[in-house]
């Protein structure tokens, strides 16, 4: 075998061990079935070892397989910061640039920066995932991500453009028939479970009693679109709420949230020329929206 064969089969190894099984790894993979067992037994065959036990729950590594599994994982981590490394040093200003957000960033405050940054940099394509789980920058999952949490991890680099406001709102209807009643006697509308780790989650926790919540979902662009059907009253970002005129803020914003804007890319992508025009470009852009972002560009 040479080496990219070498390599290749210690991937289909990779994803069958994180998968657990033959066919989960062939789709993840883009492959046949038949072609992840041929690539797998020759590598047994090569090593003179058997890499994994077949049970009812599905494909386990054995000892052997547990001791390449650690050299195989090395390996990857290896491949990928050399990657990293090269591709920092590309300082062209084209190509495919991809970027992680949250939905309500992706809906509500990219967009008109992405058309002037793309009217400036026309060959800049910008691919933008939205997904509430950070996806790895270190294997190359996206270049940029755009956060709103409190401190990033150590790996990324990156810089704070603005903080993030948020206050309890409600369809002009619903608040005008509520009067000056306390907020906990409404009707209110809430993301779910999967947001308890955020500041949004704490304060409904400590401000609107459980049995007033009508309405609960897994989205903070869902929930705004909820608030406005009027399907309860609900704690909202002020950099949306405030530009939507069938919503009224019906409270003072939440006091120092804690969360924070970021822009981040990892350290050995951060010179690269597509990656540092978009980061100066957002920079600039995106502070521009502070006053909007941290609930002083509307509703009082």
């Amino acid at each position: 075998m040479n080496a990219q064969n070498d390599w290749d089969d210690v991937r289909y190894f990779l994803a069958v061990a994180r998968q657990g099984s033959l066919s989960a790894a062939a789709r993840q993979l883009g492959v046949n079935h038949s072609t992840v067992l041929r690539r797998i037994a020759g590598l047994e065959g090569a090593m003179g070892v058997r890499l994994f036990d077949k049970l009812p729950r599905g494909y386990v590594l054995t000892a052997a397989g547990e001791e390449m599994h650690r050299t195989a994982l090395a390996m990857e981590e290896t491949l990928a910061a050399a990657s990293l490394r090269l591709s920092g040093r590309d300082a062209q200003i084209d190509g495919t640039l991809r970027v992680t957000t949250v939905d309500i960033i992706a809906l509500h405050v990219l967009p008109r920066h992405l058309a002037a940054f793309r009217q400036r940099h026309p060959g800049i394509r910008v691919d933008v995932t939205i997904a509430e789980a950070s996806l790895s920058l270190t294997r190359r999952e996206a270049d940029i991500a755009i956060r709103l949490i409190g401190q990033p991890p150590d790996t990324l680099v990156g810089r704070v453009v603005s903080g993030l406001a948020f206050a309890p709102y409600a369809a002009a209807p619903l608040a005008e028939r509520h009067g000056d009643a306390p907020l906990s006697a409404a009707a209110w509308a809430s993301v779910d479970e999967s947001f308890d780790h955020t500041s949004m989650a704490r304060w409904m926790k400590a401000t609107i009693p459980a049995e007033r919540i009508a309405y609960r979902v897994n989205s903070v662009a869902a929930l705004v679109e909820g608030v406005r059907a009027g399907l309860g009253f609900g704690l909202l970002p002020c950099a949306l709420a405030d530009r939507m005129p069938d919503l009224r803020r019906v409270g003072p914003a939440v006091e120092d949230s804690g969360i924070k804007m970021w822009l981040l890319t990892h350290r050995d992508l951060r010179m690269m020329g597509r990656v540092r025009a978009f980061l100066d470009f957002m920079a600039t852009a995106l502070a521009g929206d502070r006053d909007l972002l941290e609930g002083r560009g509307g509703q009082p």
